[in-house]
């Protein structure tokens, strides 16, 4: 995976691998054993955007961000990945420094500081953080946790895991302090097809699916699948019909793995089909 970072308006290029990669740029946890119990999560407060970090837009490999203005009603879900001891004590992209055991996060888009709630769809954990940096910036993850924060999701290990990231509107939560922020405050839109309700306390089934297109035809949506089936015999290919928005949308799973879906998706990109995306249901 590679990692950017950005401060003001110049980039620098940083190539980073997870925790469970080979590579010799290789991230790695903190040695020994961390009481995570013992750190607290972010608290939010509201705070102004920084000048730093927050250029209207900006363009990495190739493919050109749009900071959004607001965090408002902010909800996706997809694949959530950690940084540690390489970015440890370097500075984030508003210029902070960032420390692996502090309660924060990257995003692409959302404004910094954003505070977030980000959920752990396999298990149910909660953790909110602060998001004061850049990325991650690869095709398939959405957010990049400080190792803490993995590590009380319970995907540190593991690297990567699938998560709901819900920002948090810091005068409600100030109203709610000692509450499950998902559970208590309604999103009045999102950025995913339709509102869904967060994990519970025991967790529930997330199911992971590469998305290779949507389309109003539903002779386009089978004849993509077809080609798709030729290119993957050993994946299912399927069409998934939603009636909100009246679309057919080719999906390739529920995929076992994370490294999986990674191999689907760079194999249909490498393929010359526009690149795909991650979807949990």
């Amino acid at each position: 995976m590679t990692r950017l970072r950005i401060t003001g308006l110049f980039i620098m290029v940083t190539l980073f691998t997870g925790a469970c990669s080979t590579s010799p740029y290789r991230d790695s946890a903190p040695k020994g054993e961390v009481n995570v119990a013992g750190i607290p999560d972010a608290v939010p407060r509201d705070e102004p955007i920084t000048r730093a970090g927050n250029p209207p837009k900006y363009t990495v490999l190739g493919r050109t961000y749009y900071v959004k203005q607001s965090s408002d009603n902010h909800v996706e879900r997809g694949i959530a990945s950690w940084y540690g001891t390489k970015f440890h004590g370097r500075k984030t992209s508003n210029g902070e420094i960032y420390d692996m055991y502090k309660m924060t996060a990257a995003h692409k888009t959302l404004p910094i500081p954003t505070y977030v709630e980000v959920t752990n769809l396999k298990n149910g954990r909660s953790v909110v953080v602060r998001v004061n940096d850049r990325g991650p910036f690869h095709e398939n993850r959405i957010i990049d946790l400080s190792y803490v924060a993995a590590k009380k999701l319970g995907i540190a290990a593991n690297g990567t895991g699938l998560v709901e990231v819900r920002s948090i509107d810091p005068n409600n939560w100030q109203a709610k302090p000692n509450s499950r922020y998902a559970r208590n405050y309604r999103t009045a839109s999102s950025s995913v097809a339709e509102t869904r309700q967060p994990a519970t306390d025991t967790g529930q089934d997330a199911a992971l699916f590469i998305q290779a297109g949507a389309f109003a035809s539903q002779h386009n949506a089978k004849q993509l699948q077809k080609k798709l089936n030729e290119l993957l015999p050993d994946s299912s290919v399927k069409l998934a019909f939603a009636e909100q928005d009246r679309l057919y949308r080719v999906r390739i799973g529920p995929i076992p793995s994370v490294s999986e879906a990674d191999r689907v998706a760079r194999t249909i990109s490498e393929n010359g089909y526009p690149p795909p995306q991650v979807v949990i249901d």
